[in-house]
């Protein structure tokens, strides 16, 4: 569609490729050129980080206070006792209170490098909703609020079709979960005048399903906001690596390994990413974005920088960056390599160059570093490592050694 906005924050949102969806553009527009809209983006604590999946409406809530908006980061102490059943072929774990607490406390640490909290008008808040769902009276809530659900819209929306179609269980438990989102919206309407919901564009039916119950129980106008699911150019799920999710954590993944994530993207994506992940003007990101050949390069450690920075800061993107000269240039080996320290136990009488290349991150199986040998990807102190069946031993260990795969994948091996 084609709609020309009046607020900066929609006007971002179009810009740098932010926007999926909206419910109600000129109302929305409205809203938040007259003050400051609380708006929230709700995250179940599966895990103890946010992931690099995650970044993206992070930024969401960063432009959002940027331009006077008040982010409300949701956190799903009661929700995650629950399970999402958007989208997943099975049940997730059921987590107990502490580990959820865990995990709330390990995603706040990201949440602060891009948010202001405070008590000022667009100052960001974090909320739980165990507050409000930890205490509700069933046949209250089922009277009060289940009557306002249809199951055969719920059966209709396509997170729960497409689970259904394939013949794959759906628990009772995971059903209600799409209800207990929507009076997550309810109730934040009704005690912190919260006017806007925002979510991954799969997420559709559930900010669909709140700004409907909050229309009939408290008769009040909200709106909901998508962003797209994010692939990168070659059809792979922004946010995963050979070696897995990309944390946002420093202690689960180092600054130098999330710096040569971005360092690492393909070219197609670079103008893209440039303009959804960092701050840099639009002007500049399409710029960077069309260069070629060798040139794009720059681009790229433009991006790795100016990502690095807002996450880890100044000092820890200048690090990364002199690592990768260190070893990428100059063939040397850095001081901030992703580091696997063994100890003497650990190694015994000899340990296989398959079990070092595993540990250290750089193949997630036996079988999979050996065809890194094979195929001739593996280095060796950067000479190429052609025995899959080559014993170190401690003494050998005495110097650290530096393991590649491919060329831009390293980590050191020391004694400890």
């Amino acid at each position: 569609m084609t709609y020309h906005p009046k607020s900066d924050f929609i006007r971002i949102m179009m810009e740098r490729g932010f926007l999926a969806d909206c419910t109600d553009y000129q109302g929305l527009d409205d809203a938040l050129i007259n003050g400051a809209v609380p708006a929230y983006i709700g995250y179940d604590a599966t895990a103890k980080s946010l992931h690099v999946g995650h970044l993206m409406n992070i930024m969401v809530l960063r432009w959002l206070q940027k331009c006077g908006g008040k982010p409300i980061t949701l956190m799903g102490g009661g929700t995650t006792k629950v399970g999402d059943p958007s989208f997943r072929s099975d049940e997730r774990p059921l987590l107990d209170n502490d580990a959820i607490d865990a995990n709330i406390a390990g995603m706040q640490q990201v949440f602060e490098k891009y948010l202001s909290y405070g008590d000022g008008a667009s100052d960001a808040i974090m909320l739980n909703n165990a507050e409000w769902l930890d205490n509700l009276n069933y046949l209250e809530f089922l009277r009060d609020i289940g009557r306002h659900f249809s199951v055969n819209r719920m059966l209709s929306f396509e997170s729960v079709k497409s689970r259904l179609d394939r013949e794959q269980s759906l628990s009772f438990l995971e059903f209600n979960y799409m209800i207990l989102q929507a009076y997550d919206f309810l109730e934040l309407n009704r005690r912190y005048g919260c006017l806007l919901q925002m979510g991954g564009s799969d997420q559709w039916g559930n900010i669909v399903n709140g700004i409907d119950l909050t229309r009939r129980v408290l008769d009040q106008e909200i709106f909901g906001l998508t962003t797209p699911l994010l692939t990168t150019s070659d059809g792979r799920k922004m946010g995963k690596s050979q070696g897995g999710a990309i944390w946002l954590n420093g202690d689960m993944l180092s600054p130098y390994e999330f710096w040569q994530f971005w360092r690492n993207t393909t070219d197609a994506d670079t103008g893209k990413f440039l303009k959804i992940f960092t701050e840099l003007p639009v002007e500049e990101c399409d710029r960077l974005g069309a260069l070629e050949g060798s040139d794009i390069n720059a681009a790229k450690i433009i991006l790795a920088n100016e990502v690095t920075t807002l996450l880890h800061g100044v000092e820890a993107a200048k690090n990364a960056e002199a690592t990768a000269r260190e070893v990428f240039e100059k063939g040397g080996v850095g001081d901030d390599l992703p580091t696997l320290t063994l100890s003497a136990a650990d190694i015994g009488d000899g340990i296989s160059i398959v079990q070092l290349i595993v540990k250290s991150g750089l193949a997630g199986s036996g079988k999979e570093a050996k065809r890194l040998i094979t195929e001739n990807g593996a280095r060796y102190n950067d000479e190429p490592l052609t025995d899959a069946g080559l014993m170190v031993d401690a003494d050998t260990l005495a110097t650290p050694i530096k393991l590649s795969a491919g060329k831009k994948r390293h980590a050191l091996v020391q004694l400890g």
